[in-house]
């Protein structure tokens, strides 16, 4: 029996860099590298003085799993209400005391879940729930609608990307109009939801690691002015790493100077989001609390849409 010679694999390609010392004979890959940017030529940190390398983690955060929405979205198939009901019980069982159980305007699978709580009380009464909506009017109201009847806290957390690929691209938007769409939506969850006593709101910046930390600091400040955050009624301002770009370190400095330079600091509970590209979302976690942050979401084992989220199940 004759057997064919594999193709001899070259992936490297050019020669060793002439830098390298006289221990490193590795070249360069193929991949075109030369077509991108790195993240300090997109987004200017302007933080000079660094709190975080020296500071030790003594506490956690507030650890708050996003499986039944985030986690659900890289599903092949997703939850039904039954399988979200025995995965919630379970969290519960864990003793997680927040947890994001769906996104309830996007299919109605989402608001029989959330309509399940609200029915059967299956939720305990220390258990916060959180809802998750776009600023959009139409999918706010269903959203507040959807949470009629639950008596435990509840966050209605609303997100829109604020990077400049997204406006310029995707949104079609400026920096004054789609800071005025997302005022536009965080007066719709006023109007519909302020009133409500066990009703708490936060707001994501969607691709937070990629948009300039002075936008970053106008939106969220403009949000918890409108929103009235006081301590007693905290917003919760959550930063996510939507697609992780950099080392920790820079996720780790753009956390903290938001954490440094926000306006009502004493009335925001500051929470990140990893997502995991790079395979450092846990680490971008442990260094986002090292610089401030107080609340997580992550999946457990690290389920996620794209390349997972943070770890919470392998965090300490």
């Amino acid at each position: 029996m004759t057997t064919t010679p594999l193709p001899r694999i070259a992936t490297p390609a050019g020669a060793v860099p002439d830098l390298a010392p006289s221990w490193n004979r590795q070249k360069h890959s193929r991949m075109p590298s030369h077509r991108y940017r790195d993240v300090y030529s997109r987004v200017d940190i302007p933080l000079t003085e660094r709190d975080w390398p020296t500071r030790r983690l003594t506490a956690a955060p507030l650890w708050v799993p996003v499986d039944l929405r985030d986690g659900n979205q890289a599903l092949a198939e997703p939850m039904d209400p039954a399988r979200k009901r025995l995965l919630f019980e379970l969290m519960v069982a864990m003793g997680y005391k927040e947890i994001e159980v769906g996104y309830p305007s996007a299919s109605q699978t989402d608001e029989d879940f959330v309509r399940l709580i609200a029915e059967t009380g299956i939720a305990p009464d220390d258990v916060t729930v959180v809802v998750f909506t776009p600023a959009r009017r139409d999918l706010i109201e269903r959203t507040v609608a959807s949470i009629r009847g639950i008596t435990n806290p509840v966050v209605i957390h609303m997100y829109t990307a604020t990077a400049p690929t997204w406006r310029d691209m995707v949104l079609g938007h400026g920096r004054d109009s789609l800071k005025e769409l997302i005022l536009t939506g965080g007066r719709d969850v006023w109007e519909l939801a302020g009133g409500l006593p066990n009703v708490r709101f936060e707001f994501s910046p969607e691709v937070f690691n990629l948009t300039e930390p002075d936008y970053v600091l106008e939106i969220c400040d403009a949000m918890t002015d409108l929103w009235q955050a006081t301590p007693e009624r905290p917003v919760i301002l959550n930063l996510p790493a939507t697609v992780e770009v950099a080392t920790p370190n820079v996720y780790a400095d753009q956390i903290e100077y938001i954490h440094k330079n926000l306006a009502r600091r004493d009335a925001v509970i500051l929470s990140v989001h990893p997502h995991n590209d790079r395979g450092t979302g846990i680490a971008c976690a442990e260094l986002a609390v090292l610089a401030g942050a107080q609340r997580v979401e992550g999946c457990l084992f690290g389920n996620g849409e794209r390349t997972g989220n943070v770890d919470i199940a392998a965090s300490p």
